[in-house]
C-alpha cells in the first residue's frame, strides 16, 4: 500500500535538516580555510622582499597619525627595496657605496616607572610622547640615597611618597644668594643663580628667594633670557620661550618647593633651527658640552621648547652629560628647587669653543674625544701606513649635489684613493655613520650640513669643501674652514666657476647671478638661499679638481 504524501514528507524532514546543517557548516569552514591559506600571501609584512638590483633592504617606520589624544596606535615596519642607479652600478671595486643596515626595531611600549640615576630608554613614538602629560620623574631629589627608589609617571613623585603634598626646600650650606648674568657675548646670554632657586616652568619664571634684610631697601632685580645660542637672529629668537629670572624677598611671591634637587640645573632650549645637523651641534650640543661637562654627569637638564625627537636622536650624547631624566620645563607643573641654576649655554664660536673662556679650559679636542667615547670610535688620529687612504664623498640629493659623481670617483681612484660614497639615507643613523666617517682619511662635499660629520674624522684627516657659485666663499669658510684647525683637521676648499654650476642652464650669462652675485645677497637671505643654495647643483671640472685631491692626499701623515 502506497504511503500518504504527508507521511512521506515527514519521513524526509530529518534528512533535509541534516543536509542543511551540513551545508551551513561547510559554508562557514570554507572561508576560514581560504583566509588561513591565502592571507599570508596578501600580507605585505610577510611577503618576500622585492629587490631591484641589490640584496639589501631598509625598514621605513610608518607611524599612524591620530587626532585623538587618547589614541596610542602602534607603528608598522614596511620593507622597502633600495634602487641603485646606473651611476652606482658602474662603479668599480675601489668605490664603496655605503648601505647602512636599518636601526634595530624598538620593542615594547612605555616604561611606566623609572629608577634613580637611570636615563629612561622608553620607546614611545614622538606623537605619543607629545600627547603625554609632560611630567617627567626627577632622579636627583633630596635624600635620594636609597637604591632603586621608583617614581610614578603620573605624579612625578617617589612612589613611597605618593600621598605627600611637597618636599620642603632646604638651604643649609648654600653660598651667598646672587644672580650673575653675562649679556655681553655675541652668541648667547647666560645667567648663573646661587642660593635658594625655585623653578616654575609653567609660568616661565625662575625665582631666587632671599631673606629680607632690615638695613636693605629690598630692591628686586629682574632679567629676561631666551636660552638658545643664536641671539643675533632676532626673528628666530622670537619663537624661543623667554624666561624671567628675578630675586624675591617676599614669601607670598615665592611658592613652596615640590621637588628639591641635590645637583645643579642647566636650562636650555631645543627649539630654533634644531633638526638641521649643523645647528644641532653648533647651537646646542657643543655649547651644552662646554657648560655641562664640568659636572661629570651630575647635572639636571631643564628643557624649554621641548623636542622629544631631537632628544631621542642624541640620547647617546645627552646621557653622558647628565645622568638624570630630562625635564620638560614647559609642561611640568611642579616647583623644582635647586641651589645652583645655569640658564642658557656658553657659546663662543661657530662649531667650536674658546678654551680661554670654557670651564676647565675645555677645547674641541676634548669634545671630539668625548664623541669618540659616546660612539665607540676607534681611530683617534690618521697614521702612516701602506693602505690606500679612504675618501668619503658626501653626496646630496637635489640641490648642491654632484652631477658627475662617477667621474669624480674615477678621478679619485686613479690618484690612489679608496672611495666611499654616502647619500642622505646612509647618514641618517648617527651612530653607524659616525663610525664610517671615523674610518676615513679625507672627506669631501658641497657646502651643507652634511660636512658637520667632520667632527667624527680622526685627527690629521683632511676636509675638502666644494663652494657653490654665488660669492659664498666667506660664509662657507666661516662655517667649516675656521672650525677645522680647532679639531686638528686640515682644511682645503674648491670654489667652482660659472661653467661648473647648473645655474648656467637657468640664467643668461649676462644675468646679475653671474655678473654681480652680491646684488643677490642684498635682496635678503631668502633670495640668496633660493638662487645659490636651493637651485644649484655642481659638475666639477675634474682637471681643476685633481690638484685639490692630490694636495689632500699629500697632507696626510706618511
Amino acid at each position: 500500500m502506497r504511503p500518504s504524501t504527508a507521511a512521506s514528507t515527514a519521513g524526509r524532514m530529518p534528512q533535509r535538516l541534516v543536509f542543511v546543517a551540513f551545508m551551513g557548516c561547510l559554508l562557514m569552514i570554507i572561508p576560514c580555510f581560504f583566509v588561513a591559506v591565502w592571507k599570508p600571501k596578501l600580507d605585505p609584512l610577510s611577503s618576500p622582499n622585492l629587490q631591484l638590483s641589490v640584496t639589501t633592504s631598509i625598514k621605513i617606520q610608518a607611524v599612524r597619525e591620530s587626532s585623538s589624544i587618547s589614541d596610542r596606535s602602534g607603528s608598522e615596519m614596511v620593507v622597502m627595496p633600495i634602487s641603485v642607479n646606473e651611476d652606482e652600478a658602474e662603479l668599480t671595486n675601489d668605490t664603496e657605496i655605503i648601505r647602512m643596515p636599518p636601526p634595530e626595531e624598538e620593542k615594547g611600549r612605555v616604561n611606566m616607572t623609572f629608577t634613580e640615576a637611570e636615563f629612561s630608554n622608553s620607546t614611545m613614538d614622538e606623537e605619543q610622547k607629545n600627547n603625554d602629560n609632560g611630567i617627567y620623574p626627577t632622579t636627583n631629589v633630596k635624600d635620594a640615597a636609597k637604591p632603586k627608589q621608583e617614581f610614578s609617571l603620573a605624579t612625578g613623585k617617589p612612589k613611597a611618597e605618593e600621598g605627600t603634598q611637597e618636599i620642603t626646600s632646604q638651604t643649609e650650606g648654600v653660598a651667598e644668594s646672587k644672580i650673575t648674568c653675562d649679556l655681553s657675548e655675541r652668541r648667547s646670554d647666560t645667567c648663573v643663580m646661587h642660593g635658594d632657586v625655585r623653578v616654575l616652568g609653567y609660568s616661565s619664571s625662575i625665582i631666587l628667594s632671599k631673606a629680607p634684610q632690615a638695613d636693605a631697601p629690598g630692591e628686586e632685580n629682574t632679567w629676561k633670557i631666551r636660552p638658545y645660542a643664536r641671539k643675533w637672529e632676532s626673528p628666530l629668537m622670537e619663537i624661543i620661550r623667554e624666561l624671567t629670572l628675578k630675586e624675591s624677598t617676599k614669601p607670598a611671591d615665592t611658592p613652596r618647593c615640590a621637588v628639591h634637587h641635590t645637583v645643579p640645573a642647566i636650562v636650555f632650549s631645543t627649539g630654533g633651527f634644531l633638526g638641521n645637523f649643523f645647528h644641532d651641534f653648533t647651537d646646542v650640543l657643543i655649547p651644552l658640552f662646554t657648560t655641562a661637562r664640568q659636572y661629570r654627569g651630575e647635572a639636571q637638564f631643564l628643557v624649554t621648547n621641548f623636542n622629544y625627537g631631537w632628544i631621542k636622536k642624541y640620547e647617546q650624547i645627552l646621557r653622558r652629560l647628565s645622568h638624570y631624566q630630562i625635564i620638560d620645563l614647559d609642561r611640568d607643573g611642579r616647583v623644582h628647587c635647586f641651589r645652583h641654576v645655569h640658564v642658557g649655554l656658553l657659546s663662543h664660536k661657530e662649531l667650536s669653543m674658546d678654551p680661554a673662556k670654557s670651564p676647565n679650559g675645555y677645547s674641541m679636542a676634548d669634545f671630539r674625544e668625548f664623541l669618540r667615547s659616546c660612539f665607540s670610535l676607534k681611530r683617534k688620529s690618521v697614521s702612516a701606513g701602506n693602505r690606500k687612504p679612504r675618501l668619503l664623498m658626501i653626496n646630496r640629493k637635489g640641490p648642491r649635489s654632484f652631477s658627475n659623481r662617477r667621474e669624480v670617483a674615477s678621478l679619485a681612484r686613479s690618484l690612489g684613493y679608496k672611495v666611499v660614497v654616502a647619500g642622505p639615507e646612509e647618514t641618517k643613523n648617527l651612530s653607524r655613520f659616525a663610525r664610517v666617517v671615523n674610518s676615513c682619511d679625507v672627506m669631501m662635499g658641497v657646502h651643507g650640513a652634511g660636512l658637520t660629520n667632520m667632527l667624527f674624522l680622526p685627527t690629521d684627516a683632511a676636509l675638502v669643501q666644494v663652494i657653490p657659485w654665488g660669492g659664498l666663499k666667506y660664509a662657507c669658510g666661516h662655517d667649516f674652514g675656521e672650525p677645522a684647525p680647532d679639531m686638528g683637521i686640515r682644511y682645503l676648499e674648491y670654489e667652482i666657476k660659472e661653467g661648473e654650476s647648473s645655474l648656467m642652464r637657468q640664467y643668461p650669462r649676462s644675468h646679475p647671478v653671474f655678473t654681480d652675485p652680491l646684488s643677490i645677497h642684498k635682496q635678503g637671505w631668502n633670495v640668496l638661499w633660493s638662487v645659490f643654495l636651493n637651485k644649484q647643483s655642481v659638475r666639477l671640472d675634474v682637471r681643476r679638481f685633481k690638484g685639490v685631491l692630490q694636495e689632500a692626499m699629500n697632507a696626510l701623515p706618511h
